[in-house]
């Protein structure tokens, strides 16, 4: 009895332990999952609302596309209509403007084919020209009649009597140009009796005072300064240069800053001037005088055969010594020249001041002829001419140039006939060479 007892409390305490916390649990569980059927059943009821909408917005995009695919079927007609009218009028154009062109091009192969046919016949005939005149001067009668018939056109431009001028001073102004009369003559009066080493001196003296008055730009303007009397310019020069060159040197610069310059670079001309002179004078006094002239005109024809040279010459990125020892380089291949050839040439090339060495040597062998009241004329002729004819050309030349000339001639063969003649920057070409030439030039291109 006791068992049956104590099996029916254990089982009412199981029952109470299942009714208290087990049902509420099962409840809570199957309240939760009713919950989520019916969440279920909501969503399934929208998702049907929102397909049918999905349905019938479809249904009226496809019958908007429908519609707009009409629309633009009928443009794209509208404009192949509009393109392809548009199209024949640029091909009507196309085949207008490639019509005009064809006959622009064929007026174009016309004229070439014209001005060909004349290049080509115009070529032949000077061609024929020349080798008719090569056969008419291969007569030397003939060829020396070629001459004397441009000694003819020079007499109709020259005139009937000269009128000299000194050509050291005509470049410059008059103030200048007094100046530099009075210069020469100090210099003249301070190096008569003195000897070639002495003038070798003042040359080397003079050239240096060139080069500081190139670097001091100031002392050159105070020196060449009008406004300044010549006692407070003269002080100044002996304060600096006395004891740092020679006497003779210091003589002639007194009388070159005594005088009045139309500029300073006109001051430094002159000392360079006084310092070839020097050189020229050595020449003179040694008798060297004409060898010292043919010699600067052959190094001049070197320059002018040698560009480079005359560039390596003139690069003043170069220091002075260099180019100075190129020089010399030069001279010792050539052999004869002399002392005062190269030590001209060398004192050129040192003072170069921005121009460029083959006008300073063309300058220089000018004036070395002028010393003697001369310009220089350059003649190239087929042959050499006879004495007549050269006198007959120096003197038709110096009634030109209103001044004794000095011919300096060159045989050229390729010259044919005639004579080319050139004075400074003017050239006076009367060769049969240059005139077939010419005659060639004006053939059409």
């Amino acid at each position: 009895m006791s068992t049956f007892i104590g099996q029916l409390v254990g089982f009412a305490v199981i029952a109470f332990l299942v009714w208290r916390y087990v049902v509420p649990l099962v409840r809570r569980l199957m309240t939760d999952r009713q919950e989520a059927v019916r969440k279920q059943l909501d969503e399934s009821a929208s998702a049907q609302k929102r397909l049918a909408e999905a349905k019938q917005a479809h249904d009226k995009a496809l019958q908007e596309a429908e519609k707009e695919a009409k629309r633009v079927i009928e443009e794209a007609r509208a404009d192949a209509k509009s393109i392809a009218e548009q199209l024949r009028v640029q091909a009507d154009a196309e085949v207008e403007r490639v019509k005009v062109q064809g006959q622009q091009h064929i007026q174009l192969l016309r004229a070439q084919f014209i001005r060909q046919l004349r290049q080509d016949l115009g070529g032949e005939a000077v061609q024929c020209a020349g080798e008719l005149v090569r056969e008419h001067v291969s007569d030397s009668d003939a060829q020396s009649a070629t001459v004397d018939r441009f000694l003819d056109e020079l007499e109709e431009m020259a005139p009937s009597s000269i009128t000299l001028e000194d050509p050291a001073t005509a470049k410059l102004r008059s103030a200048s140009r007094e100046a530099l009369d009075t210069l020469i003559e100090r210099f003249d009066a301070v190096t008569d009796g003195i000897d070639e080493s002495e003038l070798s001196s003042l040359a080397d003296d003079l050239a240096a005072v060139t080069k500081l008055l190139n670097r001091e730009a100031i002392l050159a303007r105070h020196l060449a300064d009008p406004s300044n009397g010549p006692e407070p310019k003269v002080r100044l020069l002996e304060s600096l240069l006395s004891g740092h060159v020679g006497n003779s040197a210091l003589e002639v610069l007194k009388a070159a800053v005594s005088g009045r310059w139309s500029s300073d670079s006109n001051l430094v001309d002159a000392v360079e001037h006084v310092a070839r002179l020097s050189l020229l004078v050595r020449a003179e006094r040694a008798g060297d005088v004409e060898d010292v002239e043919e010699q600067l005109f052959w190094f001049g024809r070197i320059l002018d055969g040698q560009p480079q040279l005359g560039n390596l010459l003139s690069d003043h990125t170069r220091p002075a010594d260099g180019r100075v020892q190129l020089l010399e380089n030069v001279l010792e291949r050539s052999h004869g020249v002399n002392s005062t050839t190269e030590a001209l040439l060398a004192q050129t090339v040192d003072l170069q001041r921005g121009g460029r060495a083959d006008e300073s040597v063309a300058a220089l062998a000018q004036m070395a002829v002028a010393r003697r009241g001369e310009v220089i004329a350059h003649g190239k002729a087929a042959a050499e001419l006879s004495d007549a004819q050269r006198n007959r050309l120096t003197e038709v030349l110096s009634r030109i140039y209103a001044r004794p000339v000095s011919v300096q001639l060159e045989v050229d063969p390729r010259l044919l006939g005639g004579l080319a003649v050139s004075v400074g920057d003017e050239v006076i070409d009367g060769a049969l060479s240059a005139r077939l030439a010419e005659a060639r030039n004006r053939l059409p291109d």
